[in-house]
């Protein structure tokens, strides 16, 4: 197996596990917690952590909300041809460090298509709150991967960009 092979598979791996992480969390969030059922929808995990039962029926930040079918099926549509986008880069990409962040970006936007494709909404659950004050909305695992895979691309594009090799054409001084 080639090293590229190799990279290939743990990022298949890894999207696979962020994808069946988020998918054990909501189902406990309907299953055994009961959340949709619980007074307020709610409950305190630490002082400034609470799992909140919460249907997102729009995408980041709550934008595009889908409130009909045909927007329900067009934001499936559109989250899934930008998951097949991630999926064609990371079949592109050789270097482990640049297929990991590609992975969990696949992965939890599989996770937040099935909510959409199942349930109609993606749902949300973790509340994390410094009193009043929230820095994220209600977020889910899935979520919370795409950030991170996201936080990761533009870092390494910021920070680890190659330097194109200059040509002796661009080097040398200019003559009049």
């Amino acid at each position: 197996m080639t090293a590229v092979t190799r990279n290939r598979l743990y990022g298949f791996g890894l999207a696979a596990t962020v994808l069946a992480l988020d998918l054990w969390v909501k189902g406990l969030m309907l299953g055994p917690l009961a959340l949709r059922s619980q007074p307020g929808g709610q409950i305190e995990i630490l002082p400034f952590f609470n799992f909140t039962w919460t249907r997102n029926f729009g995408v980041s930040l709550g934008m595009l909300q889908a409130t009909s079918a045909e927007m329900r099926w067009g934001l499936v549509a559109m989250t899934g041809l930008i998951a097949l986008v991630v999926l064609v880069w990371m079949l592109r990409e050789r270097k482990l460090w640049d297929i990991l962040p590609l992975a969990f970006v696949l992965g939890g936007a599989l996770g937040n298509i099935r909510d959409r494709t199942v349930y109609g909404y993606v749902i949300d659950y973790a509340d994390l709150h410094f009193g009043e004050w929230r820095p994220f909305m209600i977020f889910n695992i899935a979520d919370a991967a795409i950030s991170i895979g996201v936080v990761i691309i533009l870092a390494r594009a910021i920070f680890l960009r190659e330097k194109p090799a200059h040509t002796s054409a661009e080097t040398a001084p200019e003559t009049n």
